[in-house]
């Protein structure tokens, strides 16, 4: 039996990336999938397409994540063409980096409500859904920034620790109802945002890595499946890491 058979996920940002390589590991293994994006375009189409390949149910929604009243609508809507909700990956993120002396107020504030904000939203809108099942399992897409800071990503940096005491408190406030909370802390993850660096800086970030390689978005997609399956009944509240040894 599939680890995810019949579970509902719900994942936003998954048209591509870690988020669509999350949405179709969870597809392989059984689960029905719904994913929010900001917009339906050719690259939602095509992983819904991909999802549905793997012969489960599969659905994307247009969804400002950093819109509370918007997420909670969209929930209600996925919560009625699905009927139940047991996952929740919290994965929808930008960047804007630049030097704190530099960063104006509009980066950090778009940086915040996409990266965390976002998070609030969708637990706010799911946890009464999981708590009626008294089951659920909620991921946060945290980063080794998040962790050990980054220069000239404080926004970034600061809304991925916010995720980790997000899904910790959220650990301790649903633990009596059967929800975990746990968060996934990538390190340098080969996407296209990372694949425009030049081979210079690459290297570079690859010298750092005991496994002398950067991960791949299916890397990440294993320990989601891992949190959001019934192998990590026992464990909340927890952040792990997968970068290769970089942050230990």
């Amino acid at each position: 039996m599939n680890l995810l058979e019949g579970k509902v996920a719900v994942i936003t940002g998954a048209a591509r990336g870690i988020g669509k390589a999350i949405a179709l590991k969870f597809a392989a293994e059984g689960a029905n999938i719904a994913f929010t994006d900001l917009l339906e375009d050719d690259n939602a189409k095509a992983t819904t397409q991909a999802i549905k390949a793997c012969g489960v149910k599969a659905k994307m929604y247009v969804s400002n994540a950093a819109n509370f009243e918007d997420t909670h609508k969209v929930v209600e809507e996925i919560h009625k063409d699905f009927s139940h909700i047991d996952i929740l990956v919290n994965n929808a993120g930008i960047t804007r980096d630049g030097l704190m002396l530099r960063m104006t107020e509009q980066q950090w504030d778009a940086v915040i409500n996409v990266n965390l904000k976002s998070a609030f939203n969708f637990i706010h809108a799911i946890s009464p859904i999981m708590m009626r099942q008294r089951s659920g399992s909620i991921i946060n897409m945290s980063s080794v920034v998040g962790i050990g800071g980054n220069a000239g990503q404080a926004n970034y940096a600061a809304s991925k620790a916010g995720l980790i005491a997000l899904a910790k408190s959220v650990g301790k406030e649903l633990g009596p109802r059967g929800i975990r909370a746990n968060c996934i802390a990538p390190g340098f993850i080969i996407t296209e945002m990372t694949g425009a660096l030049p081979e210079e800086i690459r290297q570079q970030w690859e010298k750092q890595i005991p496994l002398r390689r950067g991960g791949t978005p299916e890397d990440v997609a294993n320990v989601a499946t891992f949190l959001a399956s019934d192998l990590s009944s026992y464990v909340s509240g927890q952040v792990i890491h997968c970068c290769g040894g970089m942050a230990m």
